[in-house]
């Protein structure tokens, strides 16, 4: 059996990481079609944006990690029941019910009052449209929660690839509304960028189809589900499963969410004075970077991390799980330095990319109207900031996984207290004391020192508790990556330089399509860079982090 794991691992993080790629790519296309829409940097971008991130971050801050990171271990553990862990599944789903629906009804009751906190310096007309966003798609809040439940019992059951492709259903529909909306309603103008120029079928489409595509998103789960056969029913009662023992690593959890997601609706509500003190500008401030920019510069420098290490992060933090039960620490460390360098291959890469080619891949989500290139600019630079630094925010993520899985909640609530606390003071001084038109890059620029701040912090916890995993040689590793990142990244900028991308008007940036163009011709010139740097260097890295795309390809397995 031992012999078979890591083949059966590389096959789960090959089908969960080619899930995730392409509900990212299908996502990306999404939020392209959102920009030609409704405009990027638009009055009526960022008050979308913001009605549609709230119920999200409102779901996290008080559910999500209970249900995404500590069940997880729970249910591995009531799987080995005589029942399979039918009825502690079965009372959990229950209980998931009664509690998301509650919160989400109350969310919705309360959408004006939440849309007015959450905002800065919104007229009359934004909030109230803004308000009217939010009631339809707080409801959300519901349907995040049981999609993220219903994942967890297929992932604790061996089932990995549903939770990953999912996403792909949400995504096929939201697309679909788009295609929709465009038809029905046109493209993005600037005289239509205005709050009181917006229609209730303009809201029943966008608003009301995209929560229609979250809906979809988790009851596609119930098939393969029922496929399990638990013979899962409503159950109420809850006392004598073992809940009260997830309950004290829940407690810690629930806070780490809690404090973490309160600093991100900090972060919005400082962010959304971008979307009022544009408008005084020129073209209607195309070039200053709103919430919209914000989330979709932050949408794009996670693809790396989305796509490898949180697939590799969610199998290997089953391995953890029991390397910790068996209290074999050897296994663990071992389990952290091949994890670490193995990652290190993808984020290394990614944000090489990231930081070159970051207005073409914003160019990608600054829509098709006159101001479309001063928007992408103005996002590109986000993306250049934030994705320089998501190598050590992965680091911080997995680092943070090893805790999780000793059913150790409360250090990573330190870890979080210690981080957004001290991030969210600084937030709100810059907000205090830059103009709203800066405010979006500034938060951009802070969040990139903290993930360098982050990975050194959770670095210094799992060596205090584990000791050293190898550090050395994980440090040394990452050197060798970086130097042959820099490589594909003088290639990949000289690839760009020829196509314009550094020049107003260029071809790199004249479209949508000519900025696909270019991304290919860069991305394949970047990528050969980078794996004949990595074959020279003799990075052994590179051969485990191949190893679960080479298992899927015909005859290698």
């Amino acid at each position: 059996m031992p012999a078979s794991r890591p083949h059966s691992t590389a096959r789960a993080s090959a089908i969960m990481a080619a899930g995730t790629m392409v509900s990212r790519v299908l996502g990306f296309v999404r939020t392209s079609l959102l920009a030609v829409a409704i405009g990027a940097n638009t009055t009526m971008g960022d008050i979308f944006e913001k009605a549609n991130t709230i119920p999200n971050i409102i779901y996290l801050l008080l559910a999500g990690g209970v249900f995404n990171v500590v069940l997880v271990p729970q249910i591995i553990k009531a799987s080995n029941n005589n029942d399979g862990g039918a009825d502690y599944v079965s009372r959990l789903l229950s209980l998931t019910v009664l509690v998301l629906g509650g919160i989400a009804l109350a969310a919705t009751a309360l959408a004006g009052p939440i849309i007015s906190t959450l905002t800065k310096g919104w007229t009359q007309p934004m909030l109230e449209l803004g308000t009217i966003f939010a009631l339809w798609c707080l409801p959300q809040i519901f349907f995040y929660g049981l999609y993220a439940v219903l994942g967890q019992v297929l992932n604790a059951h061996g089932r990995f690839g549903w939770y990953m492709w999912a996403p792909v259903v949400n995504n096929v529909v939201a697309i679909s509304v788009l295609v929709l909306y465009i038809f029905l309603f046109g493209t993005y103008t600037p005289e239509g960028d205005h709050p009181e120029a917006w229609t209730s079928p303009q809201t029943l489409v966008l608003a009301g189809g995209t929560t229609l595509g979250i809906v979809l998103q988790s009851l596609v789960l119930l098939w393969p589900l029922s496929r399990l056969g638990l013979g899962l029913k409503l159950k109420f009662g809850w006392r004598g499963i073992g809940l009260r023992q997830a309950g004290k690593v829940a407690g810690w959890t629930l806070g780490t969410m809690i404090i973490g997601n309160s600093a991100y609706l900090l972060y919005g509500t400082i962010a959304s004075a971008a979307t009022a003190g544009r408008q005084e500008l020129a073209n209607g401030g195309a070039g200053v970077a709103g919430e919209y920019a914000l989330n979709t510069g932050t949408l794009i420098a996670m693809l790396p991390h989305s796509v490898f290490v949180l697939s590799l992060a969610t199998v290997l933090f089953n391995q953890l799980s029991r390397s910790q039960a068996t209290g074999d620490l050897d296994a663990v460390r071992g389990t952290i330095n091949s994890g670490l360098r193995t990652i290190g291959v993808a984020t290394m890469f990614g944000a090489a990319v990231l930081v070159v080619l970051a207005g073409p891949l914003a160019r990608l989500f600054a829509g098709s109207g006159p101001t479309a290139e001063a928007s992408a600019g103005a996002m590109g630079q986000i993306v250049a900031v934030l994705g320089a630094a998501m190598p050590f925010m992965s680091i911080y993520f997995f680092l943070s996984r090893v805790f999780y899985a000793e059913e150790d909640a409360k250090t990573p609530l330190i870890m979080q207290s210690i981080l957004s606390g001290s991030c969210a003071v600084i937030a709100i001084v810059l907000g205090r004391l830059l103009p709203s038109t800066q405010i979006v890059f500034a938060l951009a620029v802070l969040f990139a020192v903290f993930h360098l701040f982050s990975a050194a912090l959770a670095h210094f916890f799992a060596v205090r508790r584990l000791g050293d995993y190898g550090t050395a040689g994980v440090a040394e590793s990452y050197i060798r990556l970086g130097y042959a990142a820099l490589g594909a990244a003088a290639a990949g900028a000289a690839a760009l330089w020829l196509l314009g991308g550094y020049q107003s008007g260029g071809f790199a940036m004249g479209s949508i399509v000519s900025a696909v163009i270019s991304l290919a011709i860069c991305g394949t010139v970047m990528a050969a860079a980078y794996l004949l740097l990595l074959k020279l260097l003799r990075v052994s890295e590179l051969d485990e982090f191949l190893a679960p795309i080479l298992a899927r390809l015909p005859g290698r397995a």
